[in-house]
């Protein structure tokens, strides 16, 4: 009887103490109590905030400082009035803040090239070759590949491969699929033993910062690519950089590359500044000027092309800034000594090939015949040279013949690459109609066993159109 009076009653007061909390007024604390917290919260958050900034002034500023009160107090054992009650003693806070900047500089949002920065502060330059020829680099660069990478080129191949390196710093390697493209350029870093760096393009790529990297503002970090720590690293040296954007054509080049192609159009490579950042932090990295980076002339560009259903077309735009090689066939297997690779600085090089330029000028009888050919395009196809490409040719071809080649085959290889390409984007009809004229027109030029590129180039289109 008791428990049943004990038990209602303890079910009155539940039910009573329910009724008050589910009451209007109940409810209106129970908002005031999280607006007050909410409160607390944001006003802890805007507190820390704050505070970041001022740890990461004081360390910058006074970081030798303390490392020095540092040793003061391990040579003498003494202990501030402050560490007595209970800071934290100065030698004790320097190794911690020496550990944690070993592990990631303090305020630093660009932690991998902070780190190069740290890393080259005793830079040595390697001891590079001064002595070898462009003809030498050549066959040592085919000899090398075949004998230590078990890759076999044409020595043609390997010859307009390093000519279209004096032209600009944009290579195109398109052909079938097993040819060779990215080995070749994979090869060429090997053998100046600075590894090639390979870029795998992502079909949704559509600006820089696909290739470069960009601010995260939740983390407060830069996403660094490996391509940004290789730009940035080759500011730092002399040494030849070659990177590999595979399969370039998977995405639209004109987009994701577009700054790169517009900076490499400059003549003077001392400004071509890429931009990395909108703003300036005291701890941005050393080379990183207001937010950007110079493009480094000792780094050159290749692309791996594929044209089929899967690709892009390559624009005009990109093909006349770009040096193109086809292989369209693998080389025939061949045996070659052992060969070693070579350092070589990106300046000997660049003296090499102007030194050729100066050597081997076109001469005066194929000039004539590059300008009859010009007007010969123009009147019947509309298609001209231009100031861009008669300035290829002529940087081309005395490298191409230092590097063993004869002048007429230079001129083939480009004319066919630069200039014949031009008539796929023709009427197919009138090309093929007209195909059989400019082959005749090529023969008296230059010869009936001369320009075989072109003239297969001319019948490849005959055929399709």
């Amino acid at each position: 009887m008791i428990f049943h009076l004990v038990l209602f009653g303890f079910e009155d007061i539940l039910d009573m103490i329910w009724k008050f909390l589910s009451t209007r007024n109940a409810i209106i604390v129970y908002i005031m109590i999280l607006l007050v917290l909410l409160i607390i919260l944001i006003i802890l958050v805007v507190i820390n905030e704050h505070r970041k900034p001022e740890t990461i002034k004081v360390n910058d500023n006074k970081g030798k400082n303390d490392i020095d009160d540092a040793k003061t107090m391990a040579n003498t054992s003494r202990v501030t009035p402050t560490a007595a009650v209970g800071a934290v003693p100065p030698v004790i806070r320097a190794i911690t803040e020496k550990k944690k900047e070993k592990e990631e500089p303090l305020g630093a949002r660009f932690y991998m090239l902070t780190r190069l920065d740290k890393e080259y502060e005793n830079y040595k330059a390697p001891e590079y070759n001064e002595t070898i020829t462009l003809k030498e680099l050549s066959d040592q660069f085919r000899k090398f590949s075949c004998n230590r990478l078990g890759l076999y080129y044409d020595i043609a191949d390997i010859r307009r491969f390093i000519a279209s390196l004096a032209v600009t710093h944009i290579l195109i390697l398109q052909g079938m699929s097993g040819t060779g493209k990215t080995s070749l350029a994979y090869a060429f870093g090997e053998f100046l033993k600075n590894p090639t760096v390979v870029v795998p393009i992502q079909p949704m790529w559509k600006e820089r910062t696909d290739l470069i990297g960009y601010y995260n503002e939740f983390t407060k970090k830069f996403n660094e690519t490996t391509l940004l720590q290789k730009l940035y690293e080759a500011n730092y040296n002399e040494e030849i950089y070659i990177t590999v954007l595979d399969e370039m054509n998977i995405a639209r080049v004109e987009y994701y590359f577009a700054e790169f192609l517009s900076l490499l159009e400059l003549p003077n490579p001392e400004s071509r500044y890429l931009d990395v950042v909108s703003d300036v932090w005291k701890t941005d990295p050393k080379l990183l000027k207001n937010g950007q980076l110079k493009l480094p002339k000792n780094m050159w560009f290749i692309g791996t092309a594929n044209n089929d259903d899967s690709t892009f077309a390559i624009s005009d735009k990109v093909y006349d800034r770009a040096m193109v090689l086809n292989l369209d066939k693998k080389a025939e297997p061949f045996e070659a000594e052992k060969t070693e690779g070579i350092k070589i600085r990106e300046g000997y090089l660049e003296k090499l090939m102007g030194e050729a330029q100066k050597e081997y000028k076109i001469s005066g009888r194929n000039l004539r015949r590059i300008k009859k050919l010009d007007e010969y395009m123009i009147e019947n196809f509309h298609i001209t040279f231009g100031n861009r490409i008669m300035k290829q040719i002529r940087s081309y071809i005395p490298v191409y013949v230092a590097c063993g080649g004869t002048e007429v085959d230079a001129i083939d290889d480009i004319l066919s690459r630069k200039v014949i390409r031009k008539l796929e984007s023709q009427n197919p009809v009138y090309v093929r109609n007209a195909a059989e004229g400019l082959i005749n027109f090529i023969d008296e030029l230059f010869g009936q066993d001369r320009m075989p590129l072109c003239k297969e180039y001319i019948q490849r289109i005959e055929r399709n159109g």
